[in-house]
């Protein structure tokens, strides 16, 4: 489309430049900016037209334009609107989607810029009204619609307003009330209390009271009756009856029209392609509630306005006032506009938009006008990759075996087999207590029913955990950053070693590649550093080699590095340390690309050409939020919402965040147990329809995260408020004691069930030596034990016993037999000294605290089955005793109980071990046993002060004195 000075309106120059709001009104058929202390605020008899620009993740500027039309506003006025609309489309390059909004029929996009609502005001400007303030307050009457934005409407102050579907708020010159149709969900009553809070801050200056009424309630109730006396007394509510305005457009079958010189001819078609929108033309899609008009790019202004003209005429003569008219440019198709046909190209070419932005943008400039805005934003610096998650927690990682799952040692936990699926458990610290995530990894190469078997076990470790956990699900190839830096090295080996994967070889007779130490193997490098390193098998082939990467190749004991061209020291950094778990202890022959040896080329099959491209991986785009439900039939309804925030995720519904390289699905906490079984199935469906059309992979990542345990690399995605989710009751009865100024109950932090510690190594061995590189020792990180917790172990230990941040073995026995002697007063002095030295890091401030003392992980419910490999290990005393406890822990609150007539017993009766240990007592709180004085002297503090301290504290004290 040719582009000139006089298709650009004086006061659009400039427009859209940065991210946020540009609110014009039509004044004399000509827009004029109005100050952004008026946003929001729109008067019955003028038109408007509002600008949206949004900054993308790709540092582009997107633009969304509406104009909204008053219902006062005159016809001419409103086709000023619709036309200066598509100018303005025109001076942002012809890329942005335009609405139509008429009052009281507003988009939920155009009402999510105004939250929580917008009031129109009577009177205008242009239309020669006046808008006069009112000097005494009225009392009004508001209808609210709306689970996810709230549509409010003034009616008329009388009681056949009234109706048992909607909420209304009564606004009365000292109290708001807020009355609750008894057919209205919980959702629409806590929308609308947001609606009450606008009115009670705009209207009362905040100083005003609130009352909630319910439909039906007696008149016992005073502000029932206080209520019910503005309509002179409690009477029955009459059935409510539709109104022109309630019913929606008759659902004709949709038409497609294509616009010429004004006219609109009816396109015939059994069924609509892409194929049929001709670039030189406009055409008009009628589907009833939407109108969309297609612009082609080769259009002039002139026929794109007429084409406009010709939806406002079809939306005008059928009397359709809540039907929206949604102009789209092609090439910037929405989503709602593709999913109309049948089928749709996956990219679209364009470049002519991208140049009709520059020659905009060129006029501008040449007038002396910043252009900024008008021409794309060069892309962001691409941000340092986080994974939002405390990395020095503790992990257990299980290969599903059939039905079974077995526990892998921990120098093997990091090893994954393609034909295989895992399950993890990992814990960390969190604010105020230790997070859980519990997943799976399913291999390529896996079978079906060794998926699913993954899926349950992982589901009843969850369910033990009462779903105070995080889930995630995900497949090889698709790792998150947060599974990685989890791991920290990952290695994948082709084939698998599962009774699954075994048979699914033997049944269809194929050739079994699992990796062999003494095979040819090519390993491809990948990670960003020495916390995010991992090694892929692939083809022994010269063809599977990338310049952009570092691979390690063995045949027994011969073993090369090849580096690419394009590889950094950092990446050959990785390799050797790789090579320390691939191949320990022999030593490769470096290759550099373009100077390999005949022999490196001979075990790869010969030299042939390969790629340089580096692997792409997903990248995370702008989020957007789904509300999800399930029709009667069974299909998932998804319902997007705009501008979200932390608000708008209700405890009784579920919501799936999309960020396209992966899914969280949100479970509030009321949602029923059944549907949190779902949810990840939820997640798994909501995938398979695609709803944005982004041809997302069955092998996205999925998380499902409950409320009150949500992870930080969810929390990320809003401006959080950690204790809004630990409030007691449904939405409504939140909203409504923070809006009436009480304080909200908050539910202290929920313990977990028990959990299996079985100790943390972390992926590789921090003492491991590296062959040609030599590293700062500050590059390995602490993986879940603290210096204090290392000084306290070490006093257990025996003079031979490996240090901690080596894989700890597992498998000593806690409880000695009865006959087993007593330890000696020395060991128990060395032990109540290095209690007491312990002790004394309790005491610091809170911040030095959470510097340096590590989190007790509970056992899992879900105990590992014992296998010979980990019975066979040895191990130090503290480790052993760590990794094989089960803590039994109450669920009531840390206070000490009634010690009113307990028996007194010596510690040395007390003790786990001991020879003449005391009988039928409560053996998870052997310490309420001990008198006054010798629980000080053992302890280094009195009862009082051991039970405020945090459970985990509590349990390591009383292990580390034998009363655990």
């Amino acid at each position: 489309m040719s582009v000139s000075m006089r298709d650009l309106d004086p006061a659009f120059q400039g427009a859209g430049q940065k991210a946020g709001l540009e609110i014009w009104r039509i004044e004399n058929f000509n827009p004029v900016a109005i100050p952004k202390a008026s946003y929001g605020k729109f008067l019955m008899g003028d038109s408007y037209i509002i600008l949206k620009t949004t900054a993308l993740k790709s540092g582009a500027l997107r633009q969304d334009i509406h104009y909204w039309l008053g219902r006062d506003t005159s016809q001419d006025e409103a086709g000023a609107a619709a036309i200066k609309t598509v100018e303005l489309d025109a001076a942002l390059g012809g890329r942005a989607v335009q609405y139509r909004e008429v009052q009281g029929h507003e988009t939920e996009k155009f009402l999510s810029y105004f939250k929580p609502c917008i009031i129109p005001q009577e009177g205008g400007t242009a239309s020669g009204f006046k808008h006069v303030e009112a000097e005494e307050h009225q009392t009004r009457l508001f209808v609210c619609k709306g689970k996810h934005v709230v549509h409010v409407k003034e009616v008329p102050f009388a009681r056949s307003s009234l109706n048992h579907d909607d909420i209304f708020i009564l606004d009365t010159t000292s109290k708001i009330f807020q009355f609750n149709g008894s057919n209205s969900s919980i959702q629409e009553r806590a929308k609308a209390l947001e609606v009450v809070q606008y009115i009670k801050d705009t209207y009362h200056d905040g100083k005003c009271e609130v009352a909630s009424i319910e439909d039906g309630r007696l008149m016992a109730d005073a502000e029932t009756g206080e209520f019910w006396g503005f309509f002179g007394g409690f009477a029955p509510l009459p059935r409510k009856t539709a109104s022109d305005e309630d019913k929606l457009p008759a659902s004709d079958e949709t038409r497609l029209f294509c616009i010429e010189k004004g006219q609109a001819e009816q396109v015939e078609a059994d069924t609509f392609t892409r194929e049929l929108l001709d670039t030189n033309k406009c055409f008009v899609l009628d589907c009833g509630v939407e109108v969309f008009v297609w612009m082609g790019r080769n259009t002039n202004l002139d026929e794109r306005k007429n084409a406009s003209k010709s939806a406002e005429e079809i939306v005008h003569n059928a009397d359709r006032p809540k039907s929206h008219i949604i102009r789209v440019m092609e090439g910037f198709e929405t989503v709602m506009f593709r999913s109309k046909f049948t089928s749709w190209p996956k990219t679209t070419d364009v470049a002519v938009a991208e140049d009709g932005r520059g020659k905009v943008a060129a006029l501008l400039k040449r007038q002396g006008l910043n252009v900024k805005g008008l021409v794309k934003s060069a892309p962001s610096k691409e941000e340092e990759t986080e994974p939002h998650i405390d990395v020095t927690g503790n992990l257990q990682v299980w290969r599903v075996n059939g039905e079974d799952k077995v526990l892998l040692p921990a120098s093997d936990q990091f090893k994954f087999y393609s034909g295989d699926c895992y399950v993890f458990q990992y814990v960390y610290p969190g604010e105020d207590r230790e997070e859980y995530l519990i997943g799976t990894w399913f291999g390529k190469q896996s079978v079906e029913e060794e998926r699913a078997s993954s899926v349950s076990q992982a589901g009843k470790m969850v369910e033990s955990l009462k779903f105070l956990t995080a889930q995630a699900r995900i497949c090889e190839g698709a790792e998150t950053i947060q599974f990685l830096s989890i791991f920290q090295c990952f290695i994948v080996f082709k084939g698998g070693l599962s009774a699954g994967y075994k048979k699914h070889i033997e049944d269809n007779e194929l050739a079994d590649d699992t990796y062999s130490e003494d095979g040819t193997a090519l390993f491809r490098i990948q990670g960003t550093g020495p916390e995010n390193m991992q090694a892929i098998q692939v083809e022994p082939v010269a063809s599977s080699l990338n310049s952009s990467y570092c691979y390690i190749l063995h045949n027994g004991p011969t073993v090369f590095t090849w580096s690419g061209n394009l590889t950094s020291a950092e990446d050959q950094e990785v390799v050797e340390r790789q090579l320390d778990l691939i191949k320990p202890n022999l030593q490769s022959k470096p290759q550099k690309e373009g100077s390999e040896s005949e022999q490196f080329w001979d075990l790869l099959g010969g030299k042939t050409e390969h790629s340089s491209q580096k692997i792409a991986k997903e990248a995370e785009t702008d989020p957007h939020l789904f509300s999800c439900t399930f029709s009667k039939e069974g299909t998932l309804k998804a319902t997007e919402i705009y501008n979200f925030s932390q608000d708008d995720l209700m405890t009784e519904d579920i919501f799936i965040l999309d960020c396209h390289s992966e899914i969280y699905v949100w479970v509030g906490q009321q949602v029923d147990s059944k549907s949190k079984t779902k949810a990840l199935s939820i997640g798994e469906k909501f995938i398979e329809n695609d709803f944005l059309l982004e041809k997302l992979s069955h092998e996205t990542p999925i998380y499902v995260v409950i409320e009150g345990s949500e992870p930080t690399f969810f929390t990320r995605f809003f401006t959080w408020d950690s204790a809004k989710p630990a409030m007691v009751g449904n939405s409504f009865q939140r909203r409504l004691t923070i809006l009436k100024g009480g304080t909200p109950i908050i539910d202290k932090p929920k313990r977990r069930p028990a959990a299996s510690y079985g100790g943390r190594s972390g992926g590789t061995e921090k003492s491991q030596r590296s062959r040609s590189v030599s590293f700062s020792p500050e590059r390995a990180r602490a993986r879940g034990r603290s210096p204090a917790f290392n000084a306290l172990a070490a006093t257990f230990e025996n003079a031979n016993a490996r240090n901690l941040s080596t894989p700890p073995p597992m498998g000593r026995k806690i409880y000695p037999k009865s006959g087993s002697a007593s330890p000696d007063s020395s060991k128990l002095a060395s032990k109540s000294a290095a209690i007491a030295a312990l002790t004394a890091t309790f005491e610091q401030p809170l911040p030095a605290r959470q510097m340096i003392m590590a989190r007790t992980v509970k056992a899992s419910p879900q105990g590992p089955k014992s296998t010979p490999e980990s019975e066979s290990e040895g191990g130090d005393y503290m480790s052993s005793r760590i990794g094989s406890l089960t803590i039994k822990e109450d669920m009531k609150e840390n206070e000490p109980e009634d010690e009113e007539g307990l028996p007194i017993y010596p510690y040395e009766r007390l003790t786990v071990n001991a020879e003449d240990r005391v009988a039928d007592i409560d053996v998870t709180k052997r310490e309420t046993y001990l008198s006054s004085s010798e629980f000080k002297e053992k302890f280094g503090m009195g009862k009082d002060a051991f039970y405020k301290l945090p459970k985990w504290k509590q349990n390591k004290l009383k292990m580390a004195l034998q009363l655990f």
